[in-house]
């Protein structure tokens, strides 16, 4: 906790008294403005920026990870909250070089993580009360999760991001999907690596996981069928069962506000398919 006070109170010694033209760059930070009542503070905002429904109604400067000076600057903000990993950097470089006021927001992938983003948005913001009102209530729901998931049996689930020339792309150890399937109370059936790799054929059979867990992808192709068919994945129990789960991307990775009911509903939807 008083990590994130300090963080809070860096970052609000560095900003203007007031910002009215904001550009929210990060799915979570952008939900987290609108969590604090300061919507209509916002000007634009990035692809991944798609809750709540208002949101959608902003102007878009693009993905996050590849955004462009033009893009950005054409919106004229007087402050960009983004959160950590968002560039490219020469991107980043020109925007400071322009004066504009730039706060990255630490990224992180448990309820500690979720709580550190609201602190610095709303620093960045200036809503040091807002912000203590929404940290007591995520914090409230956090500590409800864990209590709720803390004596469920643990199923070992494999987190699928594609299928890329034929091998499934996976998450390991210290990802959005490593810390979700743990909140949920289940357990990753990948942990020899960090971040998202392709596996082989027989790496999937030793994972041998229960369930199967991918992002319901809004307006794209359904990968679902293709990843059960999958050779390898029909070794697994969870391919002789046909055990999916689907659930938004943004909510279920986001680690934003709403990462404690996501954490519920997967546990719930896991619990069902053991029904």
């Amino acid at each position: 906790m008083i990590r994130i006070l300090t963080l809070a109170l860096l970052i609000l010694a560095a900003l203007p008294a007031q910002a009215d033209r904001v550009l929210s760059v990060g799915g979570a930070v952008t939900e987290i403005v609108y969590a604090l009542g300061a919507g209509d503070r916002l000007v634009a905002r990035d692809t991944t920026s798609t809750f709540p429904e208002a949101a959608r109604d902003l102007p878009d400067v693009g993905y996050m990870r590849r955004l462009s000076p033009e893009g950005v600057l054409s919106v004229r903000p007087d402050l960009i909250i983004a959160e950590e990993g968002a560039g490219p950097p020469e991107t980043i470089e020109l925007l400071e070089a322009a004066a504009i006021p730039f706060v990255e927001i630490p990224d992180g992938h448990d309820g500690a993580a979720v709580l550190a983003k609201i602190a610095a948005v709303a620093s960045a913001l200036d809503l040091p009360e807002q912000g203590a009102v929404l940290a007591d209530e995520v914090q409230a729901a956090l500590g409800a999760t864990a209590a709720a998931t803390a004596d469920v049996v643990p199923r070992r689930v494999l987190f699928v991001m594609s299928v890329q020339g034929g091998r499934i792309l996976a998450a390991g150890r210290d990802t959005a999907a490593d810390g979700i399937i743990a909140m949920a109370g289940a357990q990753n059936a990948v942990t020899e690596f960090e971040g998202y790799k392709p596996l082989t054929d027989e790496a999937v059979t030793r994972a041998a996981p229960e369930v199967i867990l991918m992002m319901a992808r809004d307006g794209a192709e359904d990968l679902s069928a293709e990843v059960l068919a999958h050779p390898a994945i029909r070794t697994t129990p969870a391919g002789r069962n046909g055990a999916l789960v689907q659930m938004d991307g943004l909510y279920l990775l986001g680690f934003g506000p709403r990462t404690a009911q996501a954490a519920q509903d997967l546990s719930r939807a896991l619990a069902d398919l053991g029904s």
